[in-house]
């Protein structure tokens, strides 16, 4: 299981936010994402959000650090990139 993880760059509510990525399937996802109790109200159309605070945890349990730019990559590359407005698989958990 590989899963992968941006830095804490993207601003809102007060903080900031990396995302958290497979380039697999959404089940990898949300598999890794239920182990570190990650709220499935953070998954967001594609991708996981996870506050700064959080972001070594999460390196610390197996995500690879990419760069936001190759987030997108990797999601396209995998046919798992869906734009805003479009229909989202639901998170389990």
């Amino acid at each position: 299981m590989t899963v992968y993880i941006d830095p804490p760059t993207w601003p809102g509510h007060g903080r900031m936010w990396s995302h958290l990525i497979s380039d697999v399937s959404y089940d990898e996802l949300h598999t890794f994402a239920g182990k570190l109790g990650v709220p499935s109200r953070a998954f967001e159309r594609d991708h996981y959000d996870i506050p700064s605070h959080r972001y070594a945890e999460v390196v610390a349990a197996g995500a690879v650090e990419v760069s936001s730019r190759e987030v997108v990559r990797l999601l396209t590359g995998a046919g798992l990139r869906r734009a805003k407005g479009r229909g989202v698989p639901p998170a389990q958990g």
